[in-house]
This record gives structure tokens, C-alpha cells and sequence, in this order.
């Protein structure tokens, strides 16, 4: 079998086309778009209204069962969907989020697809793109500096500098920020006080970016991103520093989606970057409300798993946005449920076990309660799934078809799909599912109303959702909660921030754990982007780069080509 080109030089191949003829598939004109280089554009999310009388499209997300550190290609899934859909004759856009430099240049490396199925320009994809990511560390980091200037200069509004929840952030990984000491030096460098950093990604103005409709409603959420409290312990705001109007000239540029093209030159509007962990996990409102009105398919990812990237764009990005989906992509690999069953120790960097490799339909079946799970979780949203089953090299056909029995067992469509080697034909078969999938009816539903109390929605998603017992909340975290109703925001969404390699808090609980209970131990406000989060586990927030960086691989070639980057 021949060996398939990198990533890198894969894109560097390909033909790509002007923005103006990418945009065209869609039906909308050069008017609307900004051009920024030869190969991206920006769209103006004013053609919305122009495309407003146009038949709504049918709604995608991709997701995934929990992931391993083998990588299940969820992107690629939906790159090589998109491009699939368009060999049956449908139009077609993909809604991404926009890869932070950070994983980049650390272990992760690039978030642009792979092989055939990728999203171009890959480089440019990659690292600044239009400078959206920079717009949100700016925007974050000017509200930092009015903080600890407004102490400084008086602090009239008496803010608690022991209760300040605003860190800065940086794009870039580096665990020697993670806490530092700021305002050291004279008297004129400030007060010291004990703070960090974050990923740009982590950030809530990166969430509030994504969860905005408008230019006009990201200019009142801003506005209302609480930075801590008084000394009485009253909620101080970006508005009462006097941040947010500035902050909201920075990002005038970065509420317009990034549009670029898949190696099959399938439109991509790639927008915002919100972190897994601890935020939504999904690609920018703005842009699904374009490519509704624009294609016949709006092909979405949310991040990690059902349980996690999923179950908020179900219970927060879907309730803010107003849309439904119509269909939810589970993506599953034959290896990834062998490493669920618990029988192989997989290490990353290392070769995988022989015995992983060869094939084993009974470690398939012993890992599926994973996919049991996640049919399970996309179930309880009233949403259709279909089983996408992304195929590698070295599959046996003997475990493809033991997948393809567990999904039929549980009712649902499955396909065996080839994109990152065949491209959109590889994907035919996904997207005649899928296609079939969207023609039956939905039920969608939340887990939760907004109406009950923030412990009550809390405890729904930890039993409706993960499958847990009950919630065990620590003192700190009831108190906090109890602070947070009084203060007006007992009416938000929630979202539970943990480990993504587990259904449950716990990473070395594998398949679909029962008998256990969500220990929470804080509760934090994201009142910019709209939800309270409650974090079980600890969460890093800035990750730090390995002892082998991809930073030492990326390089330019003597035609000054950039060459190393995955």
C-alpha cells in the first residue's frame, strides 16, 4: 500500500480558489466579504438578512465517543462528511472552531483535518489566520490592566483584591505562568497582588465571542463579564470599569467568520476557539446562522465527547442560538473501543500493542458500552445519531462489522468512512446516512429548564446526562451557588467542567461508569458568555509544552515554505 503523503504536504498540493468562487457555492457575493490574502475572507454576518427568505438548512453536529489517546479523527469526520455530501449533490458548510497556537506548537500539533479531508489554507489555518485569536487575548487582557489600574488609582469602586477572578491570557503553552506575582517593582508599577495566566482559548471573552449573535450582543455581553467583587461582596462588572466599549472596538473584526475551503474546496467558516475543559467547546453562533441560510447541510463539531462538547451545544449553544439540530455524527474508531475495553496499556509516543492491532471482535464488543453511552446521551436530546465508523489502515473487517452489529442493536445508522485517505468519496456512504438520518422526525429537548435552581440543572446533566447517582457539592461550592442566585443569574445554563477522558470526573473509570457520584468543588460565574460552570476534577487552564515540542519541528525551508507543521 503506498504510503500517504503528510498532512502538510497534502495541502501544499492542492488547488485552491479564490474566496469570491468558495463563497458563490453558497450564494452569496463578493459584496459580503472581506479578503484577507489570496485564500481567506471574512464574511459579513449582515448577509444573513440578505439570505434571509432562503429554505432553512439541515443542521449536523459531529461528536464522539469518549476519546482515547489514539485521537478518533472527529475533525477530519467532519471535513471528509462536508466533502462527501457534496459527491451526492447537496451543498455544504462546515462551522469549525479556529486551532489554538498553543497545542500547535506543543504535543497536540495542527486542528485543520488530515490527509484528503482538511480544511486550506492549512498553514494559515493554523497559526494566526486573521488574528481573531489575538483580538481575544487583546480584548482580555485590556480589561486585566483597567482592573489593576483602577486599584491603583484609587479603586473608587473598592474591588475586594482578594476575590478578582480575572487572569490574563496568552496563546501560547506555558506552565510558568500559571501563577505568578504581578505589580512588583517601584511604587509606579502598581500593587502586587497574586494572579496567571490562561490559554487564549480558556478565555470568556473567547466564549463570549462564540456564544454572541450580533455585534450588538457581543457589546452587551462584554458589558456584563464579572471580574469579582466589591469589598461587600457585591458582583463588579465590565461595564463598571468602563472596559467593555473598548474591548468591543478590538473585536469589531472578530465577529465576522473566517471563510476558507476544504482540500475538495468545500466552503469553511472557521470561528472562534473556546476551550473543552471549562467552556462550550463549539465553533462560533454567528457562523451556523450564516450556513443555515446559506446550504442545504451545516456540517458542526462540538469538542471531546457526547457528554462534554455535545451536551453543550444541546443545552447551551442550541437554547442561545434558538436552532435545533437535526442529526448528531457519534464518531468511533475500532481501536478507540478495544482501548475502552481496559485490555491493552496504551501509552502515548509509543508503538500500540500487537494485540490491539490484530483483530478482535470481542475487545470491540467489551469496549462498546462507551458507544452504548453516547448513543445514549444524543438520545435523551430527542436528536437522531448516526455511527460513523472512521476506518484506518490496518482495520480488520471482522471488527468493522461487530461495530456495525452494536449500532444496529441500538437502533441507530452506521457507515464506514475513508475520508482521510479516499477524500469526500471515501465519505459517501456517511453522508447517505446522514441524509437518511435528517428525514426522520426529532423530538429535541433540554436536560434542564431554566427555571429550576442552578443545583437542580447541576445534578440533572450529572445524572440525565453522565449517568451518575446524585452530586456532591463542597461547601464552597453550595455557598458560591447560593451567591451567585441572589446576584441575579440563578436563570443560566450550566455547564460542568472535567476530565474529557471519562463519562465520569474520574479519567481511570472507563466505559459507561454506574455506582458513582460528581463531586464538585467550585462553582464559578461566566456571566459574559451566559452560564455558571462547576468544576469537578482540577482543570488546567494553561497547558505546558513536553519535553519533545512540536515548536522544535516547525521551521521554513530555504523557499521559505513552512515545513514540520501536523
Amino acid at each position: 500500500m503506498p504510503t500517504l503523503p503528510s498532512d502538510l504536504e497534502i495541502a501544499q498540493a492542492a488547488t485552491m480558489l479564490p474566496p469570491t468562487e468558495i463563497a458563490a457555492q453558497l450564494g452569496i457575493g463578493e459584496e459580503w466579504l472581506v479578503p484577507y490574502g489570496r485564500y481567506v475572507a471574512k464574511v459579513d454576518p449582515a448577509v444573513t438578512a440578505a439570505i434571509a427568505d432562503r429554505p432553512r438548512g439541515t443542521y449536523v453536529v459531529v461528536t464522539a465517543i469518549t476519546p482515547t489517546p489514539l485521537g478518533e479523527g472527529k475533525t477530519t469526520t467532519a471535513v471528509g462528511l462536508a466533502q462527501g455530501l457534496g459527491h451526492i449533490g447537496r451543498t455544504t458548510v462546515l462551522t469549525l472552531r479556529q486551532p489554538s497556537m498553543g497545542p500547535t506548537f506543543g504535543i497536540k500539533g495542527g486542528a485543520a483535518g488530515g490527509g484528503y479531508a482538511q480544511v486550506l489554507p492549512m498553514e494559515q489555518l493554523n497559526l494566526h489566520l486573521t488574528g481573531d485569536f489575538h483580538a481575544v487575548t487583546a480584548a482580555h487582557n485590556l480589561l486585566a490592566a483597567m482592573i489593576s489600574n483602577h486599584i491603583y488609582q484609587g479603586n473608587h469602586l473598592q474591588i475586594d483584591p482578594h476575590h478578582i477572578g480575572w487572569r490574563r491570557v496568552l496563546d501560547v503553552n506555558d506552565r510558568t505562568l500559571r501563577s505568578i506575582i504581578e505589580g512588583l517593582g517601584e511604587k509606579a508599577d502598581g500593587d502586587p497582588r497574586q494572579t496567571g495566566f490562561d490559554i487564549t482559548s480558556a478565555s470568556e471573552v473567547m466564549t463570549t465571542l462564540s456564544l454572541s449573535t450580533s455585534a450588538a450582543d457581543l457589546r452587551q455581553r462584554l458589558g456584563r463579564i464579572v471580574i469579582g467583587r466589591n469589598i461587600r461582596g457585591e458582583f463588579i462588572t465590565a461595564e463598571d470599569l468602563k472596559a467593555a466599549g473598548a474591548m468591543a472596538v478590538i473585536l469589531k473584526d472578530a465577529v465576522w467568520p473566517n471563510l476558507l475551503q476544504t482540500t475538495e474546496n468545500t466552503p469553511a467558516l472557521i470561528h472562534c476557539g473556546p476551550f473543552g475543559n471549562i467552556a462550550t467547546g463549539n465553533s462560533s453562533i454567528i457562523a451556523d446562522q450564516i450556513g443555515i441560510q446559506a446550504a442545504d447541510f451545516v456540517i458542526t463539531e462540538a469538542g471531546f465527547g457526547a457528554d462534554m462538547g455535545a451536551e453543550r451545544f444541546f443545552n447551551v449553544k442550541c437554547r442561545t442560538s434558538g436552532l435545533q439540530p437535526d442529526v448528531a455524527v457519534l464518531v468511533v474508531t475500532v481501536r478507540a473501543l478495544k482501548a475502552h475495553s481496559g485490555k491493552f496499556r496504551i501509552v502515548p509516543g509509543r508503538p500500540l500493542p500487537e494485540d490491539l492491532l490484530a483483530p478482535s471482535p470481542e475487545s470491540v464488543r467489551a469496549g462498546a458500552e462507551n458507544l452504548r453511552k453516547h448513543i445514549e446521551i444524543v438520545k435523551s436530546f430527542g436528536v437522531n445519531p448516526v455511527v460513523a465508523i472512521n476506518k484506518f489502515a490496518n482495520d480488520h473487517d471482522v471488527d468493522i462489522a461487530e461495530i456495525e452489529a452494536i449500532a444496529a442493536e441500538a437502533g441507530v445508522r452506521s457507515a464506514v468512512s475513508t475520508h482521510v485517505v479516499d477524500g469526500g468519496p471515501g465519505a459517501k456512504a456517511l453522508a447517505e446516512a446522514v441524509v437518511a438520518a435528517s428525514t426522520q422526525p426529532t423530538d429535541f429537548r433540554y436536560t434542564y429548564e431554566l427555571d429550576l435552581p442552578l443545583e437542580a440543572k447541576l445534578e440533572a446533566v450529572a445524572t440525565k446526562v453522565y449517568g451518575a447517582d446524585g452530586l456532591d457539592l463542597a461547601p464552597k461550592a453550595a455557598s458560591e451557588l447560593k451567591s451567585y442566585t441572589r446576584g441575579g443569574y440563578g436563570h443560566l445554563p450550566v455547564l460542568i467542567a472535567k476530565t474529557h477522558l471519562s463519562i465520569s470526573h474520574d479519567p481511570r473509570l472507563k466505559g459507561a461508569p454506574t455506582g458513582w457520584r460528581l463531586p464538585i468543588r467550585e462553582v464559578r460565574l461566566a456571566a459574559g458568555a451566559g452560564y455558571v460552570y462547576a468544576i469537578a476534577g482540577d482543570m488546567r487552564t494553561m497547558p505546558g509544552l513536553g519535553s519533545s515540542p512540536a515548536a522544535e519541528r516547525i521551521d521554513l525551508d530555504a523557499n521559505g515554505r513552512v515545513v514540520g507543521l501536523f
